[in-house]
C-alpha cells in the first residue's frame, strides 16, 4: 500500500504545481489555486490525502506557526506605535462590533449566551494568511486598504491572548466540561480559574525566556559562522516555543507569534527573516491546501441551506461592520470596498479557538463541525469575492468619490505642463525652475497638493486625464507635456488623450520599466524615460572609476550604453506580445552590444582622458 510522508509530499506538491498556475492564468490568484488543489486531493473528492481531513491539519498548523512567527518579527514597538491609531482604534472597533453582531445572531437561533459570545469572538477573526498573501499578490499592501487590513489583523492576532484567557470562564457553568476529551496538558487537572490565570503567566514566561535565554542562545549559534546552523537554531526556537505553549493548552501558533515578537527588536531579526523567508511561501501553500481539503462536503451535503446560509450571513455581517468602521476612519469608497471584502472571511485562529471550546465543552460537537465547515468555506470564497469586487464593483462604482473635490481653476499659462508631482515629477520641476523655466503642475492627490502648497510650490489639484482639465491647464498653447504620474496605467491613458486632442504637444513620459515604456510607445510616445536607467548607469560609471577606469572613459561608456539600450528598446517594442520573438531579439541585442563595446575598448579614446579627472596628478601629465 502506497502511503507515508513521501507519498503525501508528492501529492501536495503535484496538486499545487498543477492547480496554482492554472488559477493564476485565469486571474484568480495563487490562494484560490491552493484551495482548489486541496479540495481536489482531499478526502471529499479524490481522497489522496487525509482520513476525514485529520492528517492534513498537521501541515496546516505548522504553516500557521511559521507564518505567525514572521508576522511577530514585523511587530517592532516603533512600528506598532506609529500605527497605534489604526491598530487599537480600527482593530478594536472591528473586533468588538463584529463579535457583538455575530453573538447576537447566534443567541437568537438558540445558542446559550456563553456559547454565543465564544463563537462570536472566534468568527470575528479574519485570515492573516489569505488576506496578506492576496493583497501582496495584487500590489495592494501599501495602499490605505492594505495598511488598514494589516492593522486589524495585527490587533486580532494580539487579541487571541485575552480571548483564550476568557474562554475557560465561559465554561464555569455545570455540565459544560467535555468529559469525552482526553487531551493531556500540564494544567489539565488544575481548577478552571487557575488554568485561565496560567494563560497569561505562560505568555509572560515566554517573553522573559526570550529576552534572557533565546537572544544569548542565538548569539552562540551565529558565532559558529554556519548559516545552516542559524536556520536550525531559529527553527528550534519556533518549534520549542510552540511545543511549550501546547503543553499548557494554548495555541502553538500563538507561541510562535510571541517568539517572533521577542526577536523583533534583536540584532537577529533580518537574518531570521532571510533564513525563513524561502520556506514561507511553501508553508502558506500547504496551509491553503489543508484548508481546502478540510472542507467537510458530506456535512455540507446533509445541511446545505444551513451551511451556505451561515456562511453568507457571517460574510455579510462582517463586511457590513468593516464597511462602517472603514467609513469612520475615512477610507475612500475604493479602499473601503477592498478593506471590507478582504477581511470578511473567518480566519485560521477560529480553528484554534473552536478546538479550545470543544475541550472546554462550550460548544457541542455537532455545532463545532458546522462552524468549522463554515469557517473553511468562508476562507475558500474570499479570493472569489475579491476578484468579483475587483472586476465588477470597483469599475462601476469605484469612481463615485473621484469628483468629491472639484479640480482647481488654473490661472497660469506656461510652456510646460507636468502631470504628477511626486518624487519624479518634483525633481524635473525643480530642475526646470532652477533654469528659469516655469511649469504648470497638476496632481490628483489632494493631500499631496496641500502638502506641496505648504512647502511653497504652486500646484493645482485635478485629474490630468480629463480633457477639460488639460484645456484649463493651457494645453492648447503649451509646448511640452511631461507625464510623471506614479500609476503606469494612468500615464498611458493621459498619453492617449494627449495624442488625440493635442497633437502639437511634445509628450515626454516617465516609465517604471521596459514594459511600461512599450505601452507608452504604443500610444505614440517616443520620449520615454525609464526610472532606473540613468541612476543605474551613473552607479556603473562610478563603479568603473573605482576599478581604475578614467572618468572620461567611464562616462563615454555610460553614454554609449544608454544609446545602445534606447535603440534596442524600440526594436524590442515590436515583439513585446510575442514571447519567443522577444527573447530571441533580446539575446541578439545583448550579443551585439557586447561586440560593440569590445570594439570600442580597442580604440584609442584615452589620449585626453586626464582632462576629466578631478585629481589630475603628475602621473597623468
Amino acid at each position: 500500500m502506497i502511503d507515508g510522508f513521501l507519498y503525501q509530499a508528492l501529492v501536495y506538491i503535484s496538486a499545487a504545481v498543477i492547480c496554482v498556475p492554472v488559477a493564476k492564468r485565469l486571474g484568480m490568484g495563487s490562494v484560490l489555486g491552493y484551495l482548489i488543489a486541496g479540495v481536489v486531493i482531499g478526502p471529499s473528492v479524490l481522497g489522496f490525502i487525509g482520513q476525514e481531513g485529520r492528517d492534513i491539519m498537521h501541515f496546516a498548523e505548522f504553516g500557521v506557526v511559521m507564518m505567525l512567527f514572521l508576522v511577530g518579527l514585523e511587530l517592532e514597538p516603533a512600528h506598532f506605535w506609529k500605527m497605534r491609531r489604526h491598530i487599537i482604534g480600527l482593530g478594536s472597533v472591528q473586533l468588538l462590533a463584529t463579535a457583538l453582531v455575530l453573538s447576537a445572531g447566534l443567541f437568537s437561533i438558540g445558542f446559550t449566551w456563553q456559547a454565543a459570545i465564544a463563537a462570536g469572538l472566534a468568527l470575528s477573526m479574519s485570515s492573516t494568511a489569505i488576506v496578506l498573501q492576496t493583497l501582496k499578490e495584487k500590489g495592494l499592501s501599501s495602499t490605505e486598504a492594505g495598511r488598514s487590513s494589516f492593522a486589524v489583523l495585527l490587533f486580532q492576532d494580539i487579541a487571541v491572548v485575552p480571548i483564550l484567557a476568557l474562554l475557560p470562564f465561559l465554561a464555569l457553568q455545570p455540565g459544560l466540561a467535555n468529559q469525552e476529551d482526553h487531551s493531556i496538558t500540564i494544567l489539565a487537572n488544575l481548577p478552571v480559574w487557575l488554568q485561565a490565570g496560567s494563560v497569561l503567566g505562560s505568555i509572560l514566561a515566554v517573553v522573559l525566556i526570550g529576552r534572557y535565554v533565546i537572544v544569548p542562545f542565538m548569539r552562540v549559534v551565529t558565532g559558529a559562522g554556519l548559516r545552516e546552523l542559524c536556520v536550525a537554531g531559529s527553527l528550534l526556537i519556533v518549534i520549542a516555543t510552540a511545543f511549550l505553549m501546547k503543553l499548557v493548552g494554548l495555541s502553538p501558533a500563538l507561541g510562535a507569534f510571541l517568539a517572533g515578537v521577542v526577536l523583533a527588536n534583536s540584532e537577529f531579526r533580518h537574518e531570521l527573516e532571510s533564513d525563513i523567508e524561502p520556506f514561507k511561501g511553501l508553508l502558506l501553500g500547504l496551509f491553503f491546501i489543508a484548508v481546502g481539503a478540510s472542507i467537510n462536503f458530506a456535512l455540507i451535503a446533509e445541511r446545505p441551506l444551513l451551511e451556505f446560509g451561515l456562511v453568507a450571513a457571517i460574510i455579510a455581517a462582517k463586511a457590513s461592520v468593516l464597511a462602517v468602521a472603514g467609513r469612520l476612519f475615512k477610507l475612500s469608497f475604493d479602499q473601503n470596498s477592498i478593506f471590507a471584502v478582504s477581511l470578511s472571511q473567518v480566519g485560521e485562529f477560529a480553528f484554534v479557538l473552536f478546538a479550545f471550546m470543544g475541550t472546554l465543552g462550550i460548544l457541542s460537537g455537532e455545532w463545532l463541525d458546522i462552524l468549522m465547515a463554515a469557517t473553511a468555506l468562508s476562507m475558500a470564497v474570499t479570493p472569489v469575492l475579491m476578484l468579483l469586487n475587483e472586476r465588477l464593483v470597483l469599475p462601476r462604482f469605484g469612481t463615485r468619490q473621484t469628483d468629491e473635490r472639484p479640480g482647481d481653476h488654473v490661472d497660469v499659462s506656461n510652456p510646460v505642463i507636468i502631470a504628477g508631482f511626486s518624487t519624479f515629477g518634483s525633481t524635473v520641476g525643480r530642475f526646470l525652475r532652477a533654469n528659469g523655466i516655469e511649469a504648470t503642475i497638476l496632481d490628483s492627490n489632494s493631500d499631496q497638493v496641500d502638502l506641496l502648497r505648504r512647502m511653497g510650490f504652486r500646484v493645482f489639484y485635478g485629474d490630468a486625464t480629463r480633457l477639460d482639465m488639460l484645456h484649463s491647464a493651457g494645453a492648447d498653447d503649451a509646448s511640452i507635456l511631461i507625464i510623471a504620474i506614479d500609476d503606469p496605467a494612468t500615464n498611458c491613458t493621459l498619453a492617449e488623450v494627449a495624442r488625440k486632442h493635442f497633437r502639437h504637444l511634445k509628450v515626454m513620459s516617465r516609465a517604471r520599466n521596459n514594459f511600461g515604456a512599450y505601452a507608452l510607445m504604443e500610444n505614440s510616445v517616443n520620449r520615454v524615460y525609464r526610472e532606473c536607467l540613468d541612476a543605474s548607469i551613473r552607479l556603473g560609471i562610478d563603479a568603473l572609476v573605482e576599478l581604475g577606469f578614467r572618468r572620461y572613459s567611464a562616462t563615454r561608456a555610460g553614454q554609449k550604453f544608454t544609446a545602445y539600450d534606447e535603440a534596442a528598446l524600440h526594436k524590442l517594442a515590436r515583439h513585446r506580445h510575442d514571447e519567443k520573438a522577444y527573447i530571441h531579439t533580446t539575446r541578439q541585442e545583448i550579443q551585439m552590444q557586447e561586440e560593440l563595446f569590445a570594439n570600442d575598448r580597442t580604440a584609442a579614446h584615452n589620449i585626453n582622458d586626464h582632462a576629466w579627472e578631478s585629481d589630475c596628478g603628475s602621473g597623468d601629465q
